[in-house]
């Protein structure tokens, strides 16, 4: 583990496990590096280098007050990248890690990338409008906010249930699930978590998507109460050229988690990286 120090003063830290071909994660709101430890641990085991950071904001990063914006996001991960000079890795992100990745590819190419993992993610936008009447009403998204501001504490307890599927009938989610994103979420700090979900709501990467030139696998659950499928993934395969999408029947928000579908992940994603 360690710290890099970004452009703008920030403090990133990251995880860094094994050695081998680089395989850097990128988590979802409002996580942090620790979400990423069994797949971390998985290619690790399988002869890669696992590298996970926690997003400015979050977990043990600096906390700054500003800079919550996807350009920020890519520049603080190509800084983490550059400083630990990473060629040909491998970026998987999940929910708006995916769109920071995405981003990073929109601002600075493929030219350390070789190939890219989308879980669950956000691009190429995740609000409804009238051009994406599949994407997240706006009401539903000032939700998001006014729950952070009301009593967030309850408000990442409750929303835990619809983020993992544990409202769902026959759920395998476990209540230590639901703990772990209460306390990694509890890390991130409240103007982040606001200012995040206006982030990830309205950005637009549609254009950072169309500068994917790698092999892309893009992994998304159909009963994603977060990040509807519709809206994204299924749209995100139709721009990037060398995409491949796999849909996991009844998979949640944050499937790659739970059990059953953390094993059938991990699966793909070494698959993925080996081919």
């Amino acid at each position: 583990m360690g710290f890099v120090t970004t452009r703008d003063g920030t403090e990133i830290y990251y995880h860094d496990w094994g050695s081998g071909p680089p395989v850097l994660f990128s988590h979802g709101w409002p996580l942090n590096a620790d979400a990423w430890q069994d797949q971390m641990k998985a290619v690790a085991d399988a002869g890669y280098r696992a590298i996970a950071h926690d997003r400015r904001g979050h977990g043990r990063s600096s906390q700054p007050y500003g800079g919550y914006d996807f350009d920020t996001f890519a520049d603080d991960l190509s800084d983490l990248i550059e400083a630990l000079d990473l060629k040909g890795v491998s970026l998987v992100g999940h929910s708006m890690g995916g769109g920071e990745i995405t981003r990073y590819i929109g601002r600075y190419g493929t030219g350390r990338v070789g190939k890219a993992v989308l879980l669950s993610a956000i691009p190429p936008l995740l609000v409804q409008t009238e051009s994406n009447p599949e994407g997240v009403p706006k009401d539903v998204l000032e939700g998001l906010k006014d729950g952070i501001l009301h009593e967030r504490s309850q408000f990442w307890l409750d929303l835990a249930d619809q983020f993992y599927g544990a409202n769902r009938p026959g759920s395998d989610v476990t209540g230590g699930n639901k703990y772990a994103f209460w306390l990694m979420a509890m890390q991130e700090n409240v103007q982040a978590g606001v200012a995040c979900v206006d982030a990830f709501a309205s950005t637009d990467f549609t254009e950072d998507l169309r500068r994917f030139d790698v092999p892309t696998l893009i992994v998304h659950g159909d009963d994603d109460q977060i990040v509807p499928i519709d809206a994204t993934a299924r749209k995100a395969a139709e721009i990037v050229s060398y995409a491949n999408l796999t849909v996991y029947e009844g998979g949640s928000h944050g499937m790659a988690s739970v059990p059953g579908y953390k094993e059938r992940f991990n699966r793909d994603l070494l698959d993925f990286l080996g081919s």
